[in-house]
């Protein structure tokens, strides 16, 4: 791929400026192709942003990292040595690791996917861009019959619509997602429940939370942050999950409040990779140590490492987010198995309590 292809693909997964003749500008837009509402706090009538936050990188800063220290080798290829094969339905909380940001949660007779990517590659085209070194944990011939999907935001290693349609085919899912989501995954003829920050729907036996995070959006080169992102967290009978697809830490403001908003965490999904260089990713996405912190503001009895070891994204390397939140875990003497970043095709049946 030449110089320039490879700018607006990594762009484009990105969610960055765009580049013409040589200068770099944020292209300006005067409607939000996605979502038409009232101004709020964190929507100002075109774009979302992160209230007190930081936005994202622009151009110029993709070309430094991208003309910095070279990335870490990762394996073309990993063998997975078998596939998960989940049950039909399951009573208490189970978790199977996909792959990335995708997990396959089970509880309650439910079962809900988070971030869904079977694909190839998570980029704009299929000739290049991030490509999977390890088949998905679970084949997606395997997969129960997935009632929900919880969908963070539109970035292509979050929003896989290949796989949003193979599954409306196969299943008919429920999508949650926040606001603008749903008019990007419009043509995968999914249903869709959209929320904002602060509201919840009700679906079976849980509450789906629709919560701040710090991120942001992009499908291309125009269309920065009109669609919104978000956290979730799931109130049922035995305990809070939260799942974060993506996040900065934020001064720890995506964990801050969330104990006492909703009690006992029993299980948080939280990403711990694409973090290095951290001067460009650090608003963005939070390293394992940041994850650990956050883990104890809000008090969590377990948690699962993911956004990992399947697509290379940044320049650690494969293994290197799995290192760093066990030695992150033994710095603040926090048990091993209370924070666990799964493989693909792992499988955790969660206790009922740390």
């Amino acid at each position: 791929m030449n110089r320039r292809a490879f700018l607006r693909s990594a762009a484009a997964l990105c969610g960055v400026s765009t580049l013409a003749g040589g200068t770099t500008y944020t292209v300006r837009m005067t409607n939000n192709r996605y979502y038409n509402g009232p101004v709020s706090d964190h929507f100002d009538g075109v774009r979302f942003f992160n209230p007190d936050g930081a936005p994202p990188k622009g151009m110029a800063d993709l070309w430094k990292w991208r003309n910095g220290p070279k990335p870490q080798v990762w394996p073309e290829t990993i063998p997975l040595a078998q596939t998960a094969k989940p049950a039909a339905r399951v009573s208490d909380l189970t978790i199977t690791m996909v792959g990335h940001a995708t997990m396959l949660i089970q509880s309650q007779g439910m079962n809900i996917l988070t971030d869904p990517f079977w694909s190839e590659r998570a980029s704009p085209v299929s000739f290049a861009g991030p490509k999977r070194v390890i088949k998905p944990g679970i084949a997606f011939e395997d997969l129960p019959p997935i009632d929900v999907i919880l969908l963070s935001h539109c970035h292509y290693d979050h929003m896989d619509l290949a796989t949003l349609k193979r599954l409306k085919a196969v299943h008919d899912p429920l999508v949650i997602t926040p606001l603008g989501n749903d008019t990007i995954i419009k043509s995968t003829g999914l249903r869709t429940e959209v929320l904002d920050w602060g509201q919840k729907t009700r679906n079976g036996p849980f509450e789906v939370h629709c919560v701040p995070c710090h991120h942001w959006g992009a499908r291309g080169v125009t269309d920065r942050s009109m669609a919104l992102w978000a956290s979730f967290v799931l109130t049922g009978p035995d305990g809070a999950l939260l799942f974060i697809g993506d996040t900065g830490f934020d001064k720890g403001r995506p964990y801050r409040t969330l104990a006492s908003d909703f009690g006992r965490i029993r299980m948080a999904l939280l990403p711990i990779g694409a973090y290095d260089p951290q001067w460009f990713m650090a608003d963005q996405h939070q390293n394992p140590a940041e994850a650990v912190e956050g883990f104890k503001l809000m008090g969590a009895d377990f948690a699962i490492g993911h956004h990992w070891g399947t697509i290379q994204l940044t320049n650690e390397g494969r293994d290197d987010p799995k290192i760093a939140l066990g030695l992150a875990l033994d710095a603040e003497n926090i048990a091993q198995e209370r924070f666990r970043a799964l493989e693909p095709a792992e499988v955790w049946a969660v206790p009922k309590s740390a």
